[in-house]
């Protein structure tokens, strides 16, 4: 069995039954004994607080199910049974998870028989390994890092358990939570990495470039056809290094990102990410480049004087639901700007016919909010720089890669469906025809739910 599966910790609280017809005594009997003993516990501990109390408890409670465990495999303690294929084997120390701490405790041990060889073997106790389980303490300190807790506060910070329990526990020094930690975030930036990726129809990929603590970083966040996104990769570096970006981009293909009836991809402005994207997925990729990059880009090499106007042709010209008429409103306004600044009309061509990608989709109303932009990715980005706000020495290495990872990961358990989701069975079908891989016309605009 799985190391840390909880469905054995309810089997073994059936034991109790079990031990409980061996030793011919009714389950009610046993119950009302525990909980006299347990009561008595708990009013000797309620003087340290509820909390210690209730741990006090919790750790009586967990003993008892090991404990049902060794009589269901060994048999009632006490009681020969020549058929037994194992027997109890006395204990030794042990240490278990609770609140964050490492506790010790007695772990029975259990033996098989002698075989014919004369070779006996220990017998793993479930219950005892799921309280054992260091993922239960590594899952606690990563959640309180990533909340802002530092390490050198961890001990104080965590819930009182009572002076006793927290005299002998251990697991929560600073160099302790700091290797934890660094264990922690490292497994699940590789999990991160090589997570498959082949179960699910994926329609939209947001790409872009962040600054994360003093170093630029790419981030790929996926949409599935139900609407749920999901962040899918991230490395160390600019949109403008082309090795780098097409090394993200071919570890989503190698990972089962499958594009054969085609991919929405929503990009900045970097024309190594478009490239790569290209290179990649070739004419399954369906390429839009963010509406608010490009404005921003024209804007910035004009003066404030000169903005509103143009701005105001921009938008109107992606409002319009016929891209040729857009695409020669966005061509003239190139024209303009030739006068103004060469530059800004550089900018303004550079890619203009990925602007109108989502309008020659057909995508209005509140899908075209949502993949107009790369917004839905800098949300998730907003997340991860503030859940690592108060890390003040970054060091070399991949520490800002696994912060990353383990920050998106953290980010996707607040995530909703994507707005617009509801039109993303249309979306399917445009794309099916934009790339070839369905006959039908693509879904008339006047379909789309809005």
């Amino acid at each position: 069995m799985k190391r840390g599966s909880h469905t054995g910790v309810t089997a073994r609280a059936a034991g109790l039954r079990l031990v409980a017809s061996v030793e011919e005594r009714s389950l009610q009997e046993r119950l009302a004994g525990s909980v006299s003993e347990q009561l008595g516990l708990f009013a000797e501990r309620m003087r340290e607080g509820l909390l210690a109390a209730s741990v006090a408890i919790g750790l009586e409670v967990m003993g008892e199910l090991v404990e049902a465990e060794v009589s269901e495999l060994a048999g009632s303690k006490g009681k020969h049974d020549a058929a037994r294929r194992v027997y109890r084997h006395g204990s030794e120390d042990g240490r278990v998870t609770l609140g964050g701490r490492r506790m010790p405790v007695r772990r029975p041990r259990v033996r098989t028989v002698s075989d014919g060889e004369g070779v006996e073997r220990e017998v793993r106790l479930e219950s005892y390994d799921t309280f054992a389980s260091v993922d239960l303490l590594s899952e606690h300190m990563v959640a309180s890092m990533l909340a802002g807790l530092s390490g050198r506060r961890y001990r104080r910070a965590l819930e009182p358990v009572g002076a006793q329990l927290a005299a002998s526990a251990s697991g929560t020094s600073q160099s302790s939570v700091s290797r934890r930690f660094i264990t922690a975030t490292a497994e699940r930036l590789a999990e991160f990495r090589s997570r498959p990726l082949d179960r699910e129809r994926w329609l939209i990929v947001f790409v872009d470039g962040f600054d994360f603590a003093g170093h630029t970083m790419v981030g790929a966040l996926g949409v599935t056809a139900e609407g749920t996104k999901v962040p899918l990769g991230v490395v160390e570096g600019s949109t403008e290094n082309a090795t780098v970006v097409r090394g993200l981009i071919a570890n989503l293909r190698d990972r089962g990102l499958d594009a054969s009836e085609g991919v929405l991809f929503v990009l900045d402005g970097g024309k190594a990410l478009a490239k790569a994207v290209r290179e990649v997925f070739g004419d399954q990729a369906v390429l839009a480049r963010c509406r608010v990059h490009k404005e921003r880009n024209v804007l910035d090499h004009l003066p404030e004087a000169e903005r509103l106007w143009v701005r105001r042709k921009l938008r109107a010209a992606w409002a319009n639901p016929d891209a040729g008429e857009a695409e020669a409103a966005l061509a003239a306004l190139a024209r303009q700007l030739e006068k103004v600044n060469p530059d800004a009309a550089a900018s303004l061509r550079e890619g203009l016919a990925d602007t109108l990608t989502l309008t020659r989709l057909g995508i209005t109303g509140s899908l075209l909010r949502t993949v107009m932009s790369t917004n839905p990715i800098e949300s998730m980005i907003e997340i991860v720089r503030d859940h690592a706000r108060n890390v003040k020495h970054w060091q070399r290495g991949d520490m800002r890669l696994r912060w990353a990872a383990a920050g998106m990961l953290a980010a996707s358990a607040q995530f909703r469906r994507v707005k617009g989701y509801r039109q993303l069975p249309q979306l399917a079908a445009a794309l099916r025809h934009t790339v070839g891989a369905e006959h039908p016309p693509v879904t008339a605009v006047s379909a789309w739910t809005v």
